[in-house]
């Protein structure tokens, strides 16, 4: 059995605690400055990675972080753990009851603020290839058309809901309406993304077909969210009053979490949707105490979440792989298809056109969720450096935009 050397275990547990002390530190410095706690994290990613580490101190950099040998390894799992426990949260933060309850309003502005997005970012990708440096043969040019477009209507729920608390619009109509067509987004944009990666990977005789993947998918996520979220409903109280407090409901909880994602891993669907789906199951459980979801939300975002984030700036050469163009195009995507989108769905849902457009830039942040779905794809092989780097930079833009152009078609 291979085992991690002594000096390796050493390197493992200094650049661990090196990821985790850092970005705490950046992101308390970044809260005084109202800056999303992900942005610190970000950063520190970018100054102990290639950018410039790296470049200044390469050695450092090269123990800290080595490229060969078994330390990489196991810093990958962790980062794979961590990536499925954050989809697990953002789970737990979708509440089907909630998006069934806002009516016509709500499903107007999800179908929209995901369709026009979607089609605007596949037909961009699929007429201009060469923008994107992508061959233009008919098999690479589909896959990355189907990301683009996925990845220009995708939400991040998380971010959208911390900032709609911060303008204490959490509990009114605009707020709710926005929640509940970022969660079924969410929900439909992981779907369709966990779709796109199988097809990266699927290899025939290696592989289940694409038909039964699909049967077995969409059969999890049924089986999950009606007869799944019954027998955790169920089970809950008795979890919660029987076994020890808060261990028992943590680890049965994360339990079932790994296993739904192993579930999704094995038919060829990326880990995290299973994650992501056993999160909606436990999350929209009436007898989930709030204790319990807060200690749940605190172990994953301040162990999980810190490796993760900063794991994306030790990839990338952010400053090598910038590509204004690409950025920009990016940029201006993303704004015009979702903004559009959300807007124009809410105001066929009956808004006004001031709150129909702070319902568009509400809807417009990516946050967490796009540099995640960005950074498997990188892993995936599915996209260019330069492409990631466009993604990460849209993230951060939109989430920081969201709300101040809210606030001024609210005032």
């Amino acid at each position: 059995m291979i085992k991690l050397a002594h000096n390796e275990l050493i390197v493992l547990l200094l650049s661990i605690s090196t990821m985790l002390i850092i970005s705490r530190i950046f992101s308390e410095l970044g809260k005084r400055f109202k800056l999303p706690v992900v942005m610190g994290e970000l950063i520190v990613g970018i100054v102990l990675g290639p950018t410039i580490l790296g470049m200044l101190y390469p050695d450092i950099f090269n123990y800290l972080f080595p490229r060969t040998g078994n330390i990489p390894i196991a810093l990958d799992g962790i980062f794979s753990l961590s990536v499925i426990m954050l989809l697990f949260v953002a789970g737990m933060e979708v509440q089907l009851s909630l998006v069934l309850k806002q009516g016509k309003v709500a499903v107007y502005t999800s179908v929209f603020s995901m369709i026009i997005p979607f089609f605007t970012g596949f037909a961009v990708a699929w007429f201009f290839p060469e923008i994107f440096s992508i061959p233009d043969e008919k098999g690479p040019k589909l896959i990355f058309s189907l990301f683009f477009g996925t990845a220009l209507s995708i939400s991040a729920l998380p971010v959208i809901a911390r900032i709609l608390m911060d303008m204490n619009l959490f509990k009114t109509n605009i707020g709710m309406v926005i929640i509940a067509s970022a969660m079924f987004n969410d929900l439909l944009g992981w779907l369709i993304f966990s779709f796109v990666l199988s097809l990266t990977s699927t290899n025939s005789g290696e592989h289940l077909s694409l038909w039964y993947t699909i049967a077995y998918i969409i059969g999890f996520g049924l089986f999950m969210l009606t007869i799944g979220k019954k027998i955790i409903d169920k089970s809950l109280p008795w979890m919660q009053t029987k076994l020890s407090w808060p261990g028992g409901v943590l680890s049965i909880s994360l339990g079932i979490c790994l296993l739904s994602a192993a579930f999704t891993e094995a038919i060829n669907i990326h880990a995290i949707l299973g994650a992501f789906i056993a999160g909606i199951a436990f999350g929209d459980s009436v007898h989930l105490r709030e204790q319990a979801r807060e200690i749940i939300h605190q172990f994953v975002t301040n162990f999980f979440a810190p490796l993760f984030f900063v794991s994306i700036g030790l990839k990338v050469n952010f400053i090598e792989n910038f590509d204004l163009p690409i950025v920009l195009i990016v940029l201006v995507l993303a704004f015009v298809g979702k903004v559009v989108g959300a807007t124009l769905g809410a105001r066929l849902g009956g808004m006004s056109k001031n709150h129909s457009l702070a319902v568009g830039f509400g809807m417009n942040a990516r946050g967490a969720m796009e540099i995640i779905l960005g950074t498997l794809a990188l892993n995936a092989g599915l996209i260019s450096k330069p492409i990631f780097v466009a993604l990460v930079i849209m993230a951060l833009v939109t989430s920081l935009t969201s709300g101040p152009l809210m606030k001024k078609f609210i005032d």
